[in-house]
């Protein structure tokens, strides 16, 4: 009787085995007991990450590039090229108004950064800015809170000389992200202007942040 009451305990202890461990845990329990292993799922691949963030890298004597736009007047502008921030919070080298970067567009280095306060600022600085811009430099430019108040016809004409189509309407709390050269010969490509409006803004009293990646070709060394 003894022995008969063993193996009913037995039979009824895997009975129950079964029941709790069943599906993949008891396939897991089998496995440790028995020596065995399954093979473990691989990991999907991580998306590689290029330069800036960028989805896929440059050509060759190409620079990658990410601008964003300040959101409201609480986050700042960012500003990247090659992998490396040119503006940004962290840098502390932020403003309200236009935020702007200069680079060598032959050898793709960072020449000054600097920023202009476009809601209480003197535009006269601005003018003095942009006015002696030499041939062959990239302008990139990031608004935050107030790009425009501040902005006359010849300050105006001077972006559209760069390259910029938006300039002409932008406006009170608009949010702007540009590139442009000096000796650009047509309108440039990198450029988008998301307009302040009650009817559609994200914040209370301002648009969207805007967000603009890409690849800028370097230009060949200029004739002496």
């Amino acid at each position: 009787m003894r022995a008969v009451a063993v193996l009913l305990l037995v039979g009824l202890t895997w009975l129950l085995a079964n029941t709790f461990f069943g599906g993949e845990s008891g396939s897991s329990v089998r496995h440790f007991f028995s020596g065995t292993s399954e093979e473990p799922t691989p990991a999907e691949p991580r998306p590689r990450r290029y330069k800036c963030g960028l989805s896929a890298p440059c050509p060759p004597k190409h620079l990658a590039f990410r601008l964003v736009s300040g959101a409201a007047n609480v986050i700042g502008p960012k500003i990247c090229l090659e992998d490396k921030m040119l503006v940004s919070s962290v840098k502390n080298n932020v403003g309200r108004g236009l935020n702007i970067a200069l680079v060598n567009g032959v050898t793709g280095e960072l020449l000054e950064t600097k920023t202009f306060d476009m809601w209480a600022g003197d535009v006269s600085e601005l003018l003095k800015y942009l006015r002696p811009i030499h041939e062959g430099t990239l302008v990139f430019v990031a608004s935050f809170d107030d790009p425009a108040t501040k902005l006359n016809d010849e300050s105006r004409r001077l972006f559209e000389e760069l390259g910029s189509t938006a300039v002409k309407e932008l406006a009170f709390r608009d949010s702007w992200v540009f590139v442009g050269a000096k000796g650009i010969e047509n309108k440039s490509p990198f450029e988008q202007r998301m307009k302040n409006s009650k009817s559609s803004n994200k914040y209370e009293g301002w648009p969207e942040s805007l967000e603009m990646d890409g690849c800028i070709p370097l230009r060949p060394p200029l004739e002496s």
